[in-house]
């Protein structure tokens, strides 16, 4: 899958900064910073997706649509990362 197109680099930054500043989540970085760190999440995941749907075994793999694999990759970071954040 390629990497999102700039136009949704550029909502995807500023839904985050709106995230940030409403759950109180100061950040401590200039907003090109963080431009720049989500191009690199965009970028890694897209390198790193056939490593990603190789981890999920069968036969889910080849059974779960990429929308579905997606939405349990947002879960486990949701679980894993933001409970309690």
């Amino acid at each position: 899958m390629a990497v999102l197109a700039d136009a949704d680099r550029i909502l995807a930054h500023a839904e985050l900064m709106r995230r940030f500043s409403a759950d109180s989540l100061p950040c401590s970085i200039v907003k090109a910073d963080l431009r720049a760190a989500v191009n690199a999440i965009d970028q890694f995941l897209s390198d790193n997706a056939a490593a990603i749907n190789s981890a999920i075994p069968q036969p889910a793999r080849g059974a779960l649509s990429t929308t579905q694999k997606a939405l349990i990759l947002m879960f486990v970071i949701e679980h894993r990362y933001l409970s309690g954040a």
